[in-house]
């Protein structure tokens, strides 16, 4: 299917690309636009180089991951990573993939870590961790070994590059559904077609006109959703679920533990402003990503009514406890 771009790519991992022949390629295909088709090329050769972790099938066709490309100097705090906390107290079966902070001041591999989840763990931990609680955290670094060959790459270049899209495609445990944000609408369709060439069986790609990779709160949200081999373009508008407008500044974050607490506090029903909001919004989504809820209204219901029953706290609480004693 890209049989061009997949073999510059297994030399690129496998280092058999002269280092200035791989920097010139990688800025080429930046400068004239990744496609579809050199994303999935991209995507498909990291992921065989990655180490997985060994499921059982029907384990891995329940996985969703919620990602983000992150680079959109928004500064807030973890959101995609309370959703993905969130999410098991639906049945949902998250593996969240991800690392430390790179250009925010916590990534989500720190704030996991400040709120007490044990990240130490091995790819078996990890799979009992999933069927167990419905949540793993898979620390990138570890899982991608050949991004050794790569890294020197990356900070050589100037401006961002494919391995800044692949991230967020490439998880080791396999998972067949995702939520991703991405840093420019302009490569939601991109993205999307090129998943579509993979074995993925639902997706949905999000880039607000405001330019978070979350689905915001401040402004409209552009999406395109993959489903049943199909692809669909449309707008989110939080206005059009009861919530109201809250400008930029009020979902900032801070350092990890800032951010450790504030997913606490949303978590346990003492945050009802902005925050928890856009924790909804974006909850809902994935779960209509996930086939739990039909619609975004439907999803944010179910979101709210697991925080103030307390479901979600307890769900936290159970992570914290099954990541430390696994």
């Amino acid at each position: 299917m890209f049989e061009v771009p997949k073999e510059n790519f297994q030399k690129i991992f496998t280092n058999e690309m002269g280092f200035d022949e791989a920097r010139a390629y990688l800025i080429d295909i930046y400068k004239r636009g990744e496609t579809a088709e050199e994303i999935a090329a991209a995507t498909e050769v990291m992921r065989e180089h990655s180490i997985k972790l060994i499921l059982p099938e029907a384990l891995r066709d329940k996985l969703i991951d919620i990602v983000g490309t992150g680079g959109d100097k928004s500064n807030s705090f973890n959101i995609s990573s309370t959703v993905s906390l969130l999410l098991p107290t639906f049945g949902c079966f998250v593996a969240k993939h991800g690392n430390r902070a790179i250009t925010s001041k916590s990534g989500s591999a720190d704030m996991l870590e400040a709120i007490g989840i044990n990240l130490d763990l091995d790819t078996q931990k990890q799979t009992k961790m999933l069927s167990e609680c419905g949540f793993a955290f898979l620390f990138a670094i570890n899982h991608h070994p050949a991004m050794k060959y790569i890294m020197p790459l990356r900070r050589s270049i100037e401006h961002r590059s494919i391995f800044n899209i692949l991230g967020p495609l490439t998880n080791p445990a396999g998972a067949k559904k995702y939520l991703i944000g991405v840093f420019s609408d302009a490569f939601l369709n991109r993205i999307i077609v090129g998943l579509s060439m993979l074995d993925t069986t639902s997706a949905v790609a999000i880039s607000s006109r405001d330019k978070m990779d979350e689905i915001s709160i401040s402004d409209i949200t552009y999406a395109t959703m993959l489903k049943d081999n199909r692809t669909k373009d449309f707008i989110i508008d939080p206005q059009e679920y009861g919530i109201k407008l809250a400008p930029r500044e009020s979902i900032v974050g801070g350092s990890a533990k800032d951010n450790a607490q504030i997913t606490y506090n949303i978590l346990k029903g003492e945050e009802n402003g902005p925050k928890r909001d856009i924790v909804l919004l974006n909850t809902a989504m994935a779960l209509v990503v996930d086939d739990k809820a039909r619609d975004i209204q439907e999803g944010i219901e179910m979101a709210r009514d697991s925080i103030d029953s307390h479901k979600a706290f307890k769900k936290l609480e159970e992570i914290i406890k099954v990541s430390n004693t696994i």
